[in-house]
């Protein structure tokens, strides 16, 4: 603990010295600068350091569980610093929010209570970097796996980050009280850091500030990636985002159906769809059936080859006691919202019951590692047959017709006769291209968070890819700028993307131009190519901006 203590802490110290800390900085100073409590800029930061963590490990999930837009918070928080800025300038506004600050200490909106408001509001909109440090973070807020161990660490580097911050805000506050011919002039000041705050809150939500950003050299990289990118550091920030080992393990491809012990229950599931009334269902409810636990996420090419002979299995076994149940569990933000996941099981023809697990209570509860990952469970509740990964899909259904003949089955109807689409040559690995899991890109190195111009080498190795262009490298995703392309050496027969946004990209191969692609809603898998067979070479994508691509899939 100790040990994440201080990785959390020099962590955010070095992104309280980066670029990063420049949108919000005017608005530290303006807010120092107003008011003569010595405390306030103590409640600015505390009420930054309060928000920015607990909206960090807790803000999607919360959104997610509403049913709002993830940048609602954000949204939020510049609307408030525009409230806060009005105050400040127009005198009677001002009087209207000072009065719930009364009893939180001062009798002036530019006094403690006011500091916190102010402060809870830039927590909001506060995105430092994406070192080693905040992408262990971002990692296990989006599991919704945080613990102490994780809690203790957002605060260490929500705290680190704030101490620069705090420096300014006293530093700005000292200036005008120590002078008295700034205090003289204390309600001009007060419309100066009212307009300051306006403004700055007005460039934060159009994106003005990137250019300021990207223009300064990014001197804080190499101290970032010192800090927990190797040796002990790495360890410690693994001992946050370490999964639970598999609690099931020898059964897949076995035609023995080992007992592999009792099967955990439906835990921690958000809601369910494709049950009546999508009212929950337990797995003790199920007893007497045999059960398949499917897990997936809708935006997982392996999952999508596997769904048909899933839900295959589902209609032709079901009138002999055979259920399958999908747990969703999440791999990107988005996929946490149900909307978005009923819509693309209506799109997959996905008829079964589906449980969403948001909070991955029962990936957990099975020690589950993969997508897709199948657990076969006999009338008893005993996990009887794994697989994970695809194919292998005769030997499933071999293993579940053998648990319906063992439970009473006679007259089966004959096996289904699906195609196994399984990639049968080697094809490129699985491509993140958010920053947390981006481990093949080559050419310009990735600064986290920022719009940033980026430029391929002559040559992309095998397996590799370069972006090109402008863009804007989040945890999860690349958002595309002007002139926005990605260029990839690939080996596959397919080659999918998962997109988000609306505009369009044209899809090139090896310099010849293919297709062009109209891109809308929430993110979806896109096939990008689909040859007669497995080929190797490399494709060019042209993104509109504003379009968002999070993982390559192929196949």
């Amino acid at each position: 603990m100790i040990t994440l203590i201080g990785i959390g802490l020099l962590g955010g110290l070095i992104t309280g010295i980066s670029p990063c800390i420049l949108p919000v900085l005017p608005v530290i100073v303006a807010g120092g600068a107003v008011g003569e409590d010595r405390a306030r800029p103590y409640w600015i930061i505390a009420g930054l350091v309060v928000s920015f963590s607990a909206f960090t490990l807790a803000g999607g999930a919360l959104l997610s569980a509403l049913h709002l837009p993830q940048d609602l918070l954000r949204d939020l928080g510049i609307a408030v610093l525009l409230l806060l800025a009005l105050g400040l300038v127009i005198p009677t506004i001002g009087e209207l929010l000072e009065r719930p600050f009364l009893r939180l200490g001062g009798s002036r909106q530019a006094s403690r209570g006011g500091g916190v408001v102010l402060g809870a509001s830039l927590g909001l909109v506060f995105v430092p970097c994406a070192g080693p440090v905040l992408a262990a973070i971002s990692v296990v807020a989006a599991s919704h796996k945080v613990g102490i161990s994780t809690v203790v660490l957002t605060l260490a580097y929500a705290v680190g980050a704030a101490i620069p911050l705090l420096i300014f805000a006293v530093l700005a506050q000292r200036s005008v009280t120590s002078f008295r011919s700034l205090k003289e002039h204390t309600p001009l000041i007060r419309r100066i850091a009212g307009v300051v705050l306006g403004l700055t809150a007005l460039a934060i939500a159009f994106d003005l500030t990137t250019p300021l950003q990207t223009a300064t050299p990014g001197y804080a990289s190499s101290l970032e990636n010192s800090i927990g990118g190797s040796g002990a550091g790495a360890a410690a920030l693994r001992s946050v985002t370490g999964e639970a080992p598999p609690k099931f393990t020898g059964g897949s491809g076995s035609s023995s159906l080992a007992d592999l012990g009792a099967a955990p229950g439906f835990r921690q599931i958000s809601s369910w769809l494709n049950t009546p009334g999508d009212r929950p269902i337990t797995l003790s409810s199920l007893r007497g059936r045999v059960v398949l636990v499917d897990f997936w996420t809708y935006s997982c090419i392996n999952c999508l080859r596997t769904l048909p002979h899933v839900e295959a299995w589902a209609q032709r076994y079901k009138r002999d006691g055979f259920v399958v149940v999908g747990v969703h569990s999440p791999e990107f933000a988005f996929e946490h919202v149900r909307s978005n996941v009923a819509s693309a099981a209506s799109r997959l023809g996905v008829h079964y019951p589906i449980a969403l697990d948001n909070s991955f209570g029962t990936w957990d509860a099975y020690g589950n590692q993969y997508w897709p990952a199948e657990y076969l469970i006999d009338a008893q509740g005993h996990v009887r047959h794994t697989n994970f990964g695809e194919g292998d899909y005769g030997g499933s259904e071999a293993a579940i017709r053998s648990l319906l003949r063992a439970d009473g089955a006679t007259k089966l109807p004959p096996p289904t006769t699906l195609p196994d689409t399984t990639p049968t040559t080697q094809t490129t690995p699985e491509s993140y291209l958010g920053s947390s899991r981006l481990n093949n890109q080559v050419g310009t190195p990735i600064v986290p968070d920022q719009m940033t111009r980026y430029s391929a080498p002559a040559t992309i190795p095998a397996d590799s890819l370069a972006f090109v262009g402008d863009f804007n490298v989040a945890s999860e995703k690349a958002r595309a700028g002007r002139g926005a392309k990605i260029v990839l050496a690939f080996t596959a027969q397919q080659v999918n993307l998962v997109l988000g946004g609306t505009g369009q990209v044209t899809v090139a191969l090896n310099g010849r131009t293919l297709q062009t692609i109209p891109v809308s809603g929430p993110p979806k898998l896109v096939t990008l190519l689909q040859a007669p067979s497995s080929l190797s070479g490399t494709i060019t994508l042209s993104l509109t901006p504003g379009l968002d691509a999070y993982d390559f899939t192929f196949g």
